[in-house]
C-alpha cells in the first residue's frame, strides 16, 4: 500500500515538475497511525535510489512532506516489526532505517550528551529478543508534525507516550481533535431529524455545519421537544425491527435504549456495563427492586482474533442476555441485546435510535472516540468519563447535558498505586454480590468455570482498568439518567442541545485544522 501510494504521488508530481525540492510545497503525506510508517523509508528509497537525490536533501524533502497522527495510547497498538523479518523481506528499507536512526541518535547525543538511557529509549531499534523496529519512532523521526486526536490525548502523547521526543522537538507536537462526517451520520443516517433541522435553520447546514448551532434557541420550545421525541421514537421503532431481524428478540421502543457499541477491549469497559446490568438484575430477583425506567441495553462490537478476555466478555454478554430476556420476574423492565457483526450499515440504524450513549473508558486510555460524536449529533445523551473527546463534548454541550462519572486521568494514576480489588470485594457488599453472581454459575450454563478469567482480571490481576473503583460512581450516574429520562420535556431539551452543540465535531472542521496547522494550505474556494 505504501509503495503504490508513494509511486502514484511521485508520478503525479513529476508529470507537473521535475523539481523534487518543491515536493513538500505540493504534497502532504499524513501517516494515519503506525500502519503506514514505512512511508518514511520508502520515500527515502525512491528519492535516493531512483532519483539520485543526495541523502541530506532527500531527508529534508521526506521530513517536510510527512506528518504523523497518533491514534492510541495502547502499547500493543504501537507496532514493532521484527528486524529479522525486515532483513528477509525489505533489506534495503532496513539499511535506510539504520542510517536514519544513526543520524538521529547523533542529534540526540548532541542535545543530551552522555544520556545513554535516553538514546536507548528513543532509538528506532529496540534491542530486545528478538530485535524490533519501533514503527512509531520511525514515523515521529520522519515527520515535521505529530498530532494526537483530542486535547487530552495530545497532552498524554507528549507527557506519557513519547516525552523524550517532545523534549527534543516540542514545536512538532500539536492537536487536531477528530471529527465525523455529519453528511453520513446525520443527514443520511437520520433523514427525519435532518428534515427537522432544516425546518428550523434552513437549508445549507449540510455544507456549513456551524449553522446547526441555531437549533439551540428552539431546545426549550415544547413543540420542538415533542417533535424531536417523536422522531427519536420512530428511529427506535426502526432499530427495534432491526434487532428482531438480527437476533429474533422483541424489544419495546418505549424503553430507554442504552447503547454501548465499539471495539471490544478491556479499556473501553464493556465489562463495567455488564457488572451494572448484573447489579440491576440481581436487585430485581433478590430484592424485588424494579428499575424506575424500563431499559434495553444494546451491545455491539468486535474483538481482535487472539484477544481471549474480549471474546469472553462477548460470551458473557450473550449468556446474560439469554438469562435476563427469558426471566419472567424481570417483567420486561430490562432486556439485553448483543448485535453481531457490528458494521457501518448497522451503526446507521443504531445511532439514530439511541437514547443513552455509553462512553465509559478508563480516563487516560481512549485517544478520542468518534462514536461519542455521532451519538451526540443524533440527540443521544452521553454517560461517560473525562477521557478522549468526551472532555471536549462535555465542554461544548454543557455539563448539565452530559452524565459524568468516574476518576479523572490524574486520579486514575494515583488510584493505581494503591488499588486493591480484593479489599473492595471483601468490604463492599454491592461489588461482592455482583461478582458472586457472576461466578455462581447462573450465567455459565454447562461450563461453571467459563468466566473464571474475567473474575481473575477483576480481582487477582489488579483490575488495571479500575472497573471496581468506578463502579459506584457509574451506578450513581445511571440513577441521574433515570431521573431525567422520566421528565420527557427535560430529556428532549437536553437532547436538542446535544444536537445543536455538536457543530464542533464535524470532519470538515478537523480537516480545516489539519490544513492550517500541519499541511499549510488554504481553501481553494472561500
Amino acid at each position: 500500500m505504501v509503495a503504490c501510494a508513494l509511486r502514484d504521488i511521485l508520478g503525479q508530481f513529476l508529470r507537473r515538475t521535475t523539481d523534487l525540492e518543491t515536493l513538500p510545497q505540493k504534497v502532504a503525506i499524513q501517516m494515519n497511525d503506525t500502519h503506514p510508517a514505512l512511508a518514511v523509508a520508502e520515500l527515502m528509497r525512491l528519492l535516493v535510489d531512483e532519483h539520485s537525490v543526495p541523502w541530506n536533501s532527500a531527508w529534508e524533502i521526506t521530513r517536510n512532506s510527512c506528518a504523523f497522527t497518533n491514534h492510541t495510547l495502547m502499547p500493543e497498538a504501537l507496532e514493532k516489526w521484527p528486524v529479522d523479518l525486515l532483513e528477509r523481506v525489505l533489506p534495503r528499507h532496513l539499511q535506510i532505517m539504520y542510517e536514519i536512526n544513526q543520524r538521529f541518535l547523533q542529534e540526540v547525543e548532541s542535545r543530551f550528551p552522555g544520556d545513554v538511557a535516553r538514546r536507548s529509549r528513543m532509538s528506532m531499534i529496540e534491542e530486545s529478543m528478538p530485535r524490533q523496529v519501533r514503527m512509531a519512532h520511525l514515523a515521529i523521526i520522519g515527520s515535521h508534525a505529530v498530532n494526537g486526536v483530542a486535547k487530552l490525548h495530545s497532552e498524554l502523547v507528549k507527557k506519557i507516550l513519547v516525552p523524550d521526543f517532545y523534549a527534543l522537538w516540542p514545536d512538532r507536537f500539536t492537536n487536531v481533535t477528530n471529527g465525523v462526517t455529519h453528511r453520513r451520520w446525520l443527514a443520511c443516517a437520520n433523514p427525519a431529524l435532518s428534515s427537522f433541522i432544516t425546518k428550523f435553520v434552513g437549508s445549507g447546514w449540510e455544507i456549513d455545519f456551524q449553522r446547526i448551532r441555531e437549533m439551540e434557541k428552539y431546545a426549550s420550545a415544547p413543540d420542538a421537544q415533542r417533535e424531536f421525541l417523536a422522531i427519536k421514537r420512530a428511529c427506535k421503532v426502526r432499530l427495534s425491527n432491526s434487532i428482531h431481524g438480527e437476533i429474533h428478540l422483541q424489544v419495546d421502543p418505549e424503553s430507554m435504549f442504552d447503547v454501548h457499541v465499539k471495539r471490544i477491549h478491556e479499556y473501553k469497559r464493556q465489562l463495567l456495563n455488564v457488572l451494572r446490568v448484573i447489579h440491576v438484575y440481581k436487585s430485581i430477583i433478590e430484592e424485588g427492586k424494579m428499575p424506575r425506567v424500563p431499559r434495553t441495553v444494546i451491545f455491539g462490537g468486535k474483538a481482535a482474533p487472539g484477544y481471549h478476555i474480549a471474546k469472553l466478555i462477548i460470551k458473557l454478554i450473550n449468556n446474560i442476555a439469554e438469562v435476563i430476556n427469558r426471566d419472567p420476574k424481570v417483567k420486561g423492565m430490562l432486556k439485553v441485546a448483543f448485535l453481531p457483526n457490528y458494521r457501518v450499515s448497522l451503526a446507521e440504524v443504531i445511532i439514530p435510535g439511541t437514547d443513552l450513549s455509553e462512553q465509559i473508558s478508563t480516563a487516560g486510555t481512549e485517544a478520542s472516540g468518534t462514536s461519542n460524536m455521532k451519538f451526540a449529533m443524533n440527540g443521544a445523551l452521553t454517560i461517560g468519563t473525562l477521557d478522549g473527546a468526551n472532555i471536549e463534548i462535555r465542554e461544548r454541550v454543557g455539563a448539565d447535558n452530559f452524565y459524568l462519572f468516574g476518576l479523572d486521568t490524574d486520579q486514575v494514576a494515583e488510584t493505581r498505586k494503591h488499588h486493591n480489588p480484593r479489599q473492595l470485594f471483601d468490604s463492599d457488599t454491592d461489588i461482592r454480590g455482583v461478582i458472586d453472581y457472576l461466578v455462581s454459575g447462573k450465567f455459565s450454563f454447562n461450563d461453571p468455570d467459563i468466566f473464571g478469567d474475567i473474575c481473575a482480571v477483576l480481582l487477582d490481576r489488579g483490575d488495571h482498568y479500575l472497573h471496581l473503583a468506578d463502579f459506584h460512581s457509574y451506578l450513581d450516574a445511571h440513577a441521574r439518567v433515570e431521573e431525567d429520562y422520566l421528565n420527557r420535556p427535560l430529556w428532549g431539551q437536553k437532547a436538542l442541545l446535544n444536537v445543536a452543540r455538536s457543530c464542533e465535531f464535524t470532519s470538515d472542521q478537523s480537516i480545516g485544522h489539519y490544513a492550517k496547522r500541519i499541511w499549510n494550505i488554504v481553501p481553494a474556494i472561500d
